[in-house]
């Protein structure tokens, strides 16, 4: 399943340009004295093509600089740039359409509807979009992660790394520009967890996908192409081709 049909320009281009942009963006919760920076002043780029992991300790800015990627959350100053769109001003209504265009979610949690089967949770975006789902593009899916022989099975029929890939080809399914992942080995035993960073690997070597992932397992960061470290809502560090051992060293040292 292929999503190069989404990036404008060559194949040389589309390796590089950014498909979400970050410009001095911050976000803060609260009033007064119970004002939390989440984030501040963070400047970022996620080129179309590649695999960027998050990293940083709990109350970081992790989850909340993934929603503002996606468009799920407001910023306070700054600029998103999603998909060559400004999203920082955009109506919720524009936001919706845009996420249902552009953008894929997994969640840690699954998030599976227990009464559907699997086919019909992957068909769910398509029904909310308005669009009638058709048998071929939810079979695709679900051949795209493994999931086939599945379709018919609902998810307490499934285990917890099947569930996750039926979770991946829900979010697939549309063609997403950008994959965003919060946590989504973070429920998965090490088996499960190598064969959806496998999977999730393959996307973006074959198919040229766009992911942004939140983790906090080294080895989870280390299957992307770059790691990016947040701490107390700041930009701080980042690795380019990490492996777990470097992304662990440097983790260590915030607390040397």
């Amino acid at each position: 399943m292929s999503v190069r049909a989404h990036f404008a320009g060559t194949e040389a281009d589309t390796a590089f340009a950014p498909i979400v942009e970050l410009r001095d963006v911050s976000c803060t919760y609260g009033r007064r004295q119970t004002t939390v920076q989440a984030l501040d002043r963070v400047s970022v780029d996620f080129p179309a093509g590649s695999w960027t992991a998050v990293m940083g300790p709990s109350g970081s800015g992790k989850s909340t600089l993934l929603h503002c990627a996606a468009g799920l959350e407001k910023v306070s100053e700054g600029q998103v740039v999603l998909a060559g769109q400004n999203i920082t001003e955009a109506s919720d209504a524009e936001l919706t359409e845009l996420r249902r265009r552009t953008v894929g979610f997994v969640f840690q949690s699954f998030n599976l509807i227990g009464s559907l089967t699997a086919a019909q949770n992957v068909a769910m975006p398509l029904r909310l979009a308005g669009q009638r789902p058709g048998r071929h593009a939810i079979r695709q899916a679900l051949e795209s992660v493994g999931m086939a022989d599945r379709a018919r099975h609902r998810p307490r029929e499934l285990s917890g790394g099947q569930q996750q890939r039926v979770a991946v080809a829900r979010a697939m399914v549309t063609r997403p520009a950008v994959l965003f992942a919060d946590e989504p080995t973070g429920a998965l035993d090490t088996r499960a967890a190598r064969s959806l960073l496998d999977l999730l690997r393959a996307m973006v070597d074959n198919d040229g996908q766009t992911i942004v992932m939140v983790t906090h397992d080294p080895a989870a960061a280390a299957a992307a192409d770059r790691v990016l470290f947040l701490r107390d809502g700041r930009l701080v560090d980042r690795l380019e081709r990490p492996s777990a051992r470097a992304v662990a060293d440097l983790l260590a040292s915030w607390d040397a």
